[in-house]
């Protein structure tokens, strides 16, 4: 426009109609008048102001919708947290009644010395079969495959058990032909010591060199640790020192002779391990769920009030628009 002008400026001389700025003025209301007659100038600009609203809709139908499902998954997430939080009383009674039976059975046995033989080790894994609980299981996990690889880097054999299904889901692209049993869906039924006997059972039949046990230790509701327990196998007990061995079984009293129930006592004591580990594992696991649905809840709520702020501003760019069409239309009629 400003090229046409300057062109239709010095193109008129300025004797022809007067002056020449009176004769731009003239020619230019002259084209001004053609220009915003034409019908398919004011289609154009009508189109225009239709798909700019257009977009203003959408968008803010675009924002509605997101922040109607950042509030629902703010429901969601705070109702997951109410469920593991009456799952985590329930799980924490039922750890601490089980505690004084499992207790000295393990002081017993961790009297025993521990000597690093060669052989195949046993890595057991003790995880859950649901996930949105943190680093409970990855860090299981993470642990089980450190430990395969440091032993297969020594020339030992490993394999793995475990119990629940994200273990093995970890594990099982890398490590899958190092299995050899895995319990899962353990949950779906109350836990008891009758299914860790069976899961003990299992463990017997592999006859294991070297086992070792990877779970949560639960130390309050903000914190666990993972650790990995040295369980003494049947064929460590026999191959010990009986001096050694002696030494650390003669402050207790067995009737009949110890080792006449050494090998029930080796059962209950695979049992008794797999019972408290997997109890302090599922507190871990409903504690840490509530802290992560915790997380979530406040992230989701950050998000709705920035997508409402945005949703906020859009809508009164919309309406400041429209205001300023009446008003510009009022004004010209």
């Amino acid at each position: 426009a400003q090229a046409i002008w300057l062109k239709i400026e010095h193109s008129i001389p300025r004797q022809a109609c007067g002056t020449r700025d009176t004769a731009c003025i003239r020619i230019a209301a002259m084209f001004s008048m053609r220009l915003f007659g034409n019908p398919a100038f004011k289609s154009a600009v009508t189109c225009s102001v239709d798909a700019q609203q257009t977009r203003n809709v959408a968008s803010l139908k675009v924002l509605k919708a997101r922040m109607r499902s950042f509030n629902n998954m703010k429901k969601i997430t705070k109702s997951m947290k109410m469920v593991a939080a009456s799952k985590l009383k329930k799980d924490e009674m039922r750890m601490l009644t089980c505690m004084p039976f499992v207790k000295p059975v393990q002081d017993l046995f961790a009297r025993l010395p521990r000597e690093d033989k060669p052989g195949t080790t046993i890595y057991f894994g003790v995880t859950s079969d649901k996930g949105l609980c943190g680093g409970v299981n990855s860090a299981i996990a993470k642990m089980c495959r450190r430990g395969m690889a440091a032993d297969e880097a020594a020339g030992n054999a490993a394999k793995y058990m475990g119990i629940g299904a994200k273990g093995s889901a970890a594990l099982k692209r890398f490590y899958g032909d190092r299995f050899t049993t895995v319990f899962e869906e353990c949950a779906k039924v109350p836990w008891t010591f009758g299914t860790a006997s069976i899961i003990a059972e299992k463990i017997i039949a592999t006859n294991p060199l070297k086992l070792r046990v990877c779970s949560n230790k639960f130390r309050s509701l903000v914190a666990y640790e993972t650790q990995m327990a040295q369980v003494v196998t049947l064929n460590e007990a026999m191959t010990m020192d009986r001096a050694e061995f002696s030494k650390a079984m003669d402050v207790y009293s067995f009737e009949p002779s110890i080792y006449e129930v050494w090998n029930d006592l080796q059962e209950f004591y695979y049992a008794a391990v797999i019972h408290g580990l997997y109890l302090e594992g599922a507190v871990s696991e409903q504690s840490s769920r509530m802290a992560a649905m915790e997380s979530a809840s406040k992230n989701a709520n950050e998000m709705l009030e920035k997508v409402s702020l945005v949703y906020n501003r859009a809508r009164q760019a919309k309406i400041t628009t429209e205001l300023c069409e009446i008003i510009s239309g009022a004004s010209a009629v």
